[in-house]
């Protein structure tokens, strides 16, 4: 078995996949900035080279998952200077460390580095097509990937890189930063209020499925190689259809949902390709939206007792 680190460990993603591959008999440490009870835990910034220096003189690993990331579009707006430290420079001082101890690197960029292209979402758009990315956040994810890129050609560093598309599920905490699954379970539950934007439609993903494909790189791990991972492309749903469907799970009154014409700076459509994903890393998704729906509510139900 492997030994792995995983960066962003105590996140949303990064907390489920570390359960998945312990499950399969790795030997799994997580780095994060914040505390953790476990002992194969580490505090440490990756945004500040020394923090992670110290973690690989004391342990040397096989793989590392690089998800530590500051997330999401309105939140590298308010808080730029985080995003751009832990998303580009934390990313540069993994690459420095992969250069020296020579561990394969799993790099989680984002769907949202497909930015305005309104086609389908195949990993060679970048190759093919001018890409606009539509805010800072998508813009550090390319900028990352660009860096894993020239890395691998200057230095010889193996790395794969991900984009994770519509994840969502158990430890995701609501914040007005998270996704809009998040935000609209919780809104109903608290019985609060929400947008709803008209004419947007979007895959997603449970995120058992999401990290079982992940855990699975570990077995088939092809240097160079970027892709796509979410649901399945027939699952694509409006973000309307999304709404009711939450709010029938949670019970919540149709009032919350405010409906509004569609929303600037996102892409209207996201129509993805996961040909790769299913060829090269076994991906399978198995729970569909109400499913996930009915897993999720429970769990926010519980966290936040209700």
């Amino acid at each position: 078995m492997a030994k792995i680190l995983i960066t962003g460990g105590r996140g949303f993603i990064g907390t489920n996949l570390t359960n998945e591959l312990r499950s399969r008999g790795h030997d799994v440490w997580t780095s994060d900035i914040l505390q953790g009870e476990h002992t194969q835990h580490l505090k440490a910034d990756t945004g500040v080279f020394q923090q992670m220096d110290s973690i690989f003189k004391q342990y040397r690993f096989d793989y590392v998952y690089h998800l530590a990331s500051e997330y999401g579009r309105w939140n590298g707006e308010d808080h730029y200077e985080n995003l751009w430290r832990t998303n580009v420079i934390g990313t540069k001082n993994m690459l420095r460390l992969q250069e020296q101890h020579r561990f394969r690197m799993v790099f989680f960029s984002s769907a949202e580095v497909y930015g305005d292209y309104d086609g389908l979402m195949s990993e060679d758009v970048m190759e093919r097509i001018p890409i606009k990315q539509m805010n800072d956040y998508a813009i550090t994810k390319w900028a990352g990937e660009l860096q894993c890129l020239n890395h691998a050609a200057m230095f010889g560093v193996e790395v794969v890189r991900v984009r994770p598309v519509g994840c969502y599920g158990p430890h995701e905490y609501y914040s007005r930063y998270r996704g809009v699954i998040p935000i609209f379970v919780y809104h109903c539950l608290m019985n609060k209020p929400f947008t709803v934007y008209r004419g947007h439609k979007r895959i997603f993903d449970y995120v058992e499925d999401t990290c079982r494909t992940f855990a699975n790189i570990v077995d088939s791990f092809i240097p160079g190689e970027v892709y796509n991972i979410g649901g399945k492309e027939e699952w694509i749903i409006g973000i309307e259809d999304l709404a009711y469907i939450i709010l029938k799970e949670t019970r919540a009154s149709p009032s919350l949902a405010i409906f509004k014409e569609g929303e600037n700076f996102t892409t209207r459509m996201k129509m993805v390709d996961f040909s790769k994903s299913r060829r090269d890393l076994k991906h399978n998704p198995k729970i569909e939206i109400h499913e996930g729906i009915r897993r999720y509510v429970e769990w926010m139900k519980k966290i936040y007792d209700l």
